[in-house]
């Protein structure tokens, strides 16, 4: 069973690191097999910030960016991207970065024009449904941030090995009631919402064969 942290959070409060967290279910018997970053495959997934944008001297339909990735430094970045305009900010994968597609970013040629990175879609990052355009990040997120960082994407998935006689926390909430017991803690349960009123219906006279 994989239960996230930040859905726990929204039961019982923790203060305690995921590992720790994890070495205390497991003595209690809930045996943490995996503690995972669901976002650790965008570790070199940075803020760039397009300085310039230029035609691609061999493609109509591409452009050469010039993106700031911080500490003064800046690559070209070969994009088919329409509202890749000079000034805005987004998601830059750096050569290595494995995208959730399978396919891994690499420095080459694009039609004869050295690309550096890649500016990615939400759609590329599996952040959303967009695939029309590269996501657009807050302008002040800072150049060269890691990604995760500057639009907060933070979050730890535990695996849990339930044993046949804890049915008791088959679900979310079920391990943050071990959570709140084993730490004193408070379990906040959500509060229960009514179903909506059924919009009512006309009366309709049936008519009895005779």
């Amino acid at each position: 069973m994989k239960v996230s942290l930040s859905w726990l959070q929204q039961y019982v409060e923790i203060d305690s690191e995921p590992s720790a967290l994890a070495e205390t279910l497991t003595m209690a018997g809930l045996e943490v097999e995996a503690v995972i970053d669901p976002y650790a495959d965008m570790a070199t997934v940075v803020v760039g910030r397009i300085t310039d944008v230029a035609p691609h001297p061999a493609a109509d339909k591409l452009s050469v960016c010039t993106v700031d990735i911080g500490s003064g430094q800046s690559i070209e970045v070969v994009c088919g991207a329409a509202n890749a305009k000079t000034g805005i900010s987004a998601p830059c994968a750096m050569p290595g970065t494995v995208l959730p597609s399978g396919g891994t970013v690499e420095k080459g040629k694009i039609r004869g024009q050295i690309s550096e990175g890649m500016l990615c879609s939400e759609a590329e990052l599996e952040l959303g449904p967009d695939a029309d355009g590269i996501m657009v990040i807050d302008a002040d997120a800072r150049p060269g941030a890691p990604l995760t960082e500057a639009i907060g994407l933070s979050d730890t998935v535990f695996e849990i090995g339930l044993t046949p006689n804890r049915p008791d926390c088959l679900s979310v909430i079920g391990v943050a009631r071990e959570i709140s017991a084993l730490n004193g803690k408070p379990l906040q349960k959500p509060a229960p919402q009514p179903p909506p009123r059924p919009f009512p219906l006309p009366f309709m006279a049936l008519s009895l064969p005779a």
